[in-house]
């Protein structure tokens, strides 16, 4: 059935049907033809021997000679004949016994009477019954015998001979006609298969095609429409190679400036589904996803995006949106996308705002807390400032205190400025390292002797324990201005006949500092707060020599800058330990 329905079947069986139809039609015409030709060859033959015949009976003054010519012509033609002569028939051929046996009958059916007239007889005579005699072809002819009267000169043939032979032609038709349909069979079949064979392969071709191998080609055979068949395809082969290529590096450009992009992108098709993403977009995804309890394989629009899609799809314009989740900030801009004027979907994209917005909080803060810092001292300096030259301090000592508190309060703004100065430049990590080799047990008591007048005023113990010759590669100015800061803020918030300790510990890739003190301690809530710019745990003891909430900030950035880490331990009631780790230079 497969090759029933193949080009070469279908271009085959409708030859063979055109060839089989007209060689049907021409058979019958032929068979028609020739039965009817055979029929009138016979009427004419027999016709030209009867009148022959009696022409020469006429003709001739011998009779018996004339009978026995006739005799001779009618053997020549394979029929009998029989002359009617004055009411006697004579035969001029053997056989015809029926009708010799009973010439009553013969005679009526000659219709020997009519011809005795003079009239001419031509009739075929089928037999009907035992009585009549033979299937004979009959024609009559009168003729004058030499007396005066009319005879009649009958010439016979079996009409079996007649159709004998036309039976012979119509198996030379049927022969030929099987042998044509035969022939035509195998023609058309060699004929369907070589015009077919460029389209079979063409179709092999756009398999292959279909497939992906762009780079298919069809042998081009002929020159015909075919071969412009087989060119075109080719052609249109290579301008498919060449597009898919384009495509495939728009494609690879579009998905490496996506992949590269800070930015999530998200393409959402009509129905709101999921098109493309890129991976920033993917983390928004799964940070949803995770908060929702969801499968992180499932990718699903989140609540806030979706209701921001059917609003762009309404309205068809761009529109935006702010989601937090999980403590992060992200701000959408969704744009609808369209095909020719109709919407086909949207794209979203997606940026964390989490930082920046942390940033524009701590600028805020920055701003709000240096304004703070510095509106104190400079009341203060503009106060006392007007109370000197108001003259309303008399006395020396007055004067002499006054000037005293306008000093401490710019040394406090010049410690503010530096500090701000020192902080402004490790974060945009300008920081310039002086390293140096420094024996720790040295290091480490000049700069708690620096406290001893602090110390001692408040009655605290401040020690240090000494480790045998460690030697550490260190910025030996940045390195004290930490453990300045950390022993001053301990001693700053640890009571009188309290204890505050230094411990240098030794580990196998680099040292270990932690400042103890069994002070009030910090609150756990404000622990992780502790190292951010301008933050004060006791806002309460933030004049005179207190800080400004910067010295950990800087502490931290120092620590890190020598590849380190400063972390803090502290319980209310039991006191605070400040520990950093430096590394050893190999």
């Amino acid at each position: 059935m497969s090759f029933l329905r193949s080009v070469v079947g279908k271009l085959w069986g409708t030859i063979i049907i055109l060839v089989a139809l007209v060689l049907f039609i021409l058979t019958l015409l032929l068979l028609q033809y020739f039965e009817n030709f055979h029929v009138n060859e016979a009427e004419k033959t027999l016709t030209q021997v009867a009148t022959k015949i009696s022409h020469m009976l006429e003709d001739y003054e011998l009779e018996e000679e004339a009978l026995t010519i006739a005799s001779e012509i009618l053997d020549s033609h394979l029929a009998n004949g029989v002359i009617i002569k004055d009411s006697s028939m004579m035969w001029l051929a053997e056989g015809m016994e029926d009708a010799k046996q009973n010439e009553a009958a013969f005679f009526n059916l000659i219709e020997a009477n009519k011809v005795l007239s003079g009239s001419q007889v031509i009739k075929q005579e089928k037999r009907q019954s035992e009585e009549t005699i033979g299937d004979l072809f009959i024609v009559g002819v009168p003729y004058t015998i030499k007396s005066g009267n009319i005879g009649a000169v009958y010439v016979f043939q079996s009409i079996e001979d007649v159709e004998e032979t036309t039976a012979h032609t119509k198996t030379a038709i049927f022969i030929s006609a099987t042998i044509a349909i035969i022939l035509t069979t195998i023609f058309a079949f060699f004929l369907s298969s070589r015009i077919t064979a460029p389209l079979r392969k063409m179709r092999e071709a756009a398999t292959k095609v279909a497939k992906g191998q762009f780079d298919t080609k069809v042998p081009m055979v002929t020159n015909d429409e075919i071969g412009e068949l087989a060119m075109a395809f080719n052609r249109m082969g290579r301008q498919l190679s060449n597009n898919i290529m384009a495509l495939n590096q728009e494609k690879e450009q579009l998905s490496s400036i996506l992949s590269s992009m800070a930015d999530g992108v998200i393409t959402i098709n009509k129905r709101g589904g999921i098109v493309i993403t890129n991976p920033p977009a993917e983390q928004f995804l799964r940070v949803w996803s995770y908060q929702q309890g969801l499968n992180e394989e499932e990718k699903e629009l989140p609540a806030d995006v979706r209701e921001l899609f059917t609003r762009v799809v309404s309205i068809e314009k761009e529109q935006f949106a702010d989601i937090h989740i999980q403590g992060r900030s992200w701000v959408v801009v969704m744009t609808p996308l369209y095909n020719n004027n109709t919407i086909r979907g949207a794209v979203a994209v997606i940026r964390d705002m989490t930082e920046e917005r942390r940033l524009d909080k701590l600028r805020e803060d920055f701003i709000a807390n240096v304004s703070h810092e510095l509106r104190t001292p400079i009341a203060m300096l503009q106060g006392y400032s007007e109370a000197i030259i108001d003259d309303i301090a008399q006395s020396p000592d007055d004067k002499k205190q006054i000037a005293k508190i306008i000093y401490d309060e710019s040394l406090r703004m010049g410690r503010l400025v530096n500090e701000l100065l020192d902080l402004a430049r490790m974060e945009s990590e300008d920081v310039t390292l002086q390293l140096e080799e420094v024996e720790l047990n040295s290091f480490i008591e000049r700069v708690t002797r620096k406290f001893n007048g602090m110390v001692n005023e408040k009655n605290i113990a401040l020690a240090f324990n000494k480790i045998s010759s460690e030697k550490l590669t260190i910025d030996q100015d940045r390195i004290e201005q930490v453990l300045t800061n950390l022993i001053d803020n301990a001693i700053r918030h640890t009571p009188e006949n309290g204890k505050v300790e230094v411990k240098v510990k030794s580990v196998s890739s680099g040292v270990q500092f932690s400042v103890s003190d069994n002070g009030i301690g910090i609150k756990g809530e404000e622990l992780p707060y502790i190292f951010e710019r301008f933050y004060k745990t006791d806002k309460a003891r933030t004049r005179g020599r207190s800080g400004i909430g910067l010295g950990l900030a800087i502490a931290k950035k120092i620590v890190e800058a020598h590849k380190g880490q400063i972390s803090v331990e502290s319980k209310i009631g039991h006191g605070t330990t400040f520990s950093f780790y430096i590394p050893r230079i190999s």
